[in-house]
């Protein structure tokens, strides 16, 4: 049922002239879905209050509640089931001018009025900060609303079909293209990489480029079912474990929004630019024990940023990769999701940062990814694992070769890491694995600690790349150009 509600919601908003792509759908079904959410937790709360023989007091006033504005009932004639009270609901231009004009104000003032940022009620102030109702008929919005309270939100299982759902949506949001895949990695690399980085509970984990927050719902996933977990556990994972930092409006709504519904009430992730802070001023208080990210593809920093970091470069996972070294504790463990340009770029910048790296932690596994792996991307990536505070003596690397092209039609699963899962536990050899010694390396590429991967079981295909591959970098190389040239046109 849940399926078909979101595969009618989008049919309306296809229809409806301020809602142009996938990401506006997910954007617009986002807010609809989270006051829906809220009228459900609030129901929940007064239950649960009145089971203890307290009073709750409502978050959200009585006019702006969903059972007023979005769904007044009435009791069917002759019936004891309730219907949409026709007559009290608003619709057309009427629910237009009320959301716009009265609704999103009145959930903006929870912001400056909230005790903490960790509340609920801050999450309501920021989220209608930071996006606005796009839904211009307010007969296509009368529609989506009836959809979406055909929805419910009270029984674990509920939250969790929804979770997944909400996930396939975002995944779909990747494949329609403009940008859609930075806030996607797919469910089955991200389960893998946690899996070998195996956090604990107690930890503060960590993504400064959260995207989807697929790292921090994956890791909320494998941490709640570790265990049988004591209600002190329960509240450590909901208020001080998980942290993210986002630089765009978008991925933040859906970030935590896919959080709320894989059951974090009130996730700790911030609407702000990771990059645009000194990593000068990082201190021991403000670092995590557990680094899980995939920062940006391409992206392209200007002057000011890169002021913050000690090695300067415009590349923006060269610089997201400076600051979670700087952001760990000693003996904490990360796993990056990297384009496999930075193994072997020859330039000063990434020559300088991979020395820091090899220095500073222990890169102790290298996962080398096939084309294809991020659907429409056109980029080959490598998985990044290491610990802060020991230097790096030796590098064990994996190669993932399958017997298959992987596409839309044909992602990734979680079967095609398991070899990897299995024999990285013991760093050892096979056709697909090997060791390297970093002292070796140093020697053999004359200081540039050229980390390339280079199978030494396996003699080198050559292989022709497909028309559409060629296609596929074609365009990434034109998207990257475009993205240098408004660089270079602001700077001017």
């Amino acid at each position: 049922m849940f399926e078909q509600t979101f595969k009618n919601i989008d049919d309306i908003l296809h229809k409806d002239a301020g809602c142009g792509s996938e990401l506006d759908y997910v954007e617009q079904t986002s807010w609809i879905l989270f006051l829906k959410y809220l009228d459900d937790l609030e129901k929940d709360r007064a239950t649960a209050a009145e089971l203890t023989g307290k009073t709750y007091t409502p978050i959200i006033d009585k006019d702006y509640q969903w059972t007023v504005w979005a769904m007044p009932k009435k009791k069917k004639a002759g019936s004891e089931l309730v219907e949409l009270d026709h007559h009290n609901a608003l619709t057309g231009d009427d629910l237009t001018d009320f959301v716009n004009n009265k609704l999103f104000p009145y959930l903006k003032k929870f912001k400056l009025s909230a005790e903490s940022a960790d509340t609920i009620e801050y999450k309501i102030g920021e989220i209608f900060s930071e996006l606005k109702n796009r839904i211009q008929s307010g007969y296509n919005l009368r529609e989506v609303i009836n959809r979406i309270d055909e929805l419910r939100f009270r029984t674990h299982a509920e939250k969790h079909e929804m979770s997944h759902l909400y996930e396939d949506k975002i995944k779909n949001m990747g494949n329609a293209g403009r940008n859609g895949g930075e806030y996607y990695t797919p469910r089955p690399l991200i389960t893998t990489i946690v899996k070998v980085v195996a956090p604990k509970i107690g930890d503060k984990i960590y993504d400064g480029a959260v995207g989807s927050a697929g790292f921090l719902c994956e890791a909320f996933d494998y941490l709640k079912n570790s265990k049988s977990l004591s209600t002190k556990e329960t509240e450590i994972l909901q208020k001080r474990t998980f942290y993210g930092k986002e630089k765009k409006s978008l991925a933040y709504i859906i970030g935590i929004m896919n959080m709320i519904l894989h059951g974090v009430e009130a996730p700790n992730i911030i609407h702000t630019n990771t990059l645009a802070e000194n990593l000068a001023d990082i201190q021991e208080k403000d670092r995590y024990d557990v680094v899980l990210a995939n920062p940006p593809f391409g992206g392209k920093e200007r002057a000011e940023v890169q002021q913050n970091f000690p090695i300067k470069t415009g590349e923006t996972a060269s610089l997201f990769l400076q600051h979670f070294i700087k952001i760990l504790k000693a003996g904490g463990k990360a796993g990056i999701v990297i384009k496999n340009t930075f193994l072997s770029n020859t330039d000063n910048a990434t020559v300088a940062i991979r020395k820091t790296l090899l220095e500073n932690c222990n890169l102790h596994t290298i996962l080398d990814l096939p084309s294809g792996t991020f659907t429409g991307a056109g980029v080959k990536t490598v998985v990044l694992f290491f610990e802060k505070g020991k230097p790096t003596q030796k590098i064990w690397y994996y190669q993932l070769n399958l017997d298959r092209n992987l596409g839309k039609t044909n992602p990734l699963n979680e079967n095609d890491l398991a070899e990897f899962v299995t024999l990285q536990k013991t760093f050892a050899n096979s056709d697909n694995s090997w060791t390297l010694s970093v002292a070796e390396l140093a020697e053999a590429t004359n200081g540039t600690f050229d980390l390339s991967v280079k199978n030494p079981n396996k003699k080198e295909v050559v292989r022709l790349r497909s028309p559409h591959e060629i296609l596929q970098e074609m365009k990434m190389l034109d998207e990257e150009s475009a993205e240098i040239l408004a660089t270079i046109k602001n700077l001017i």
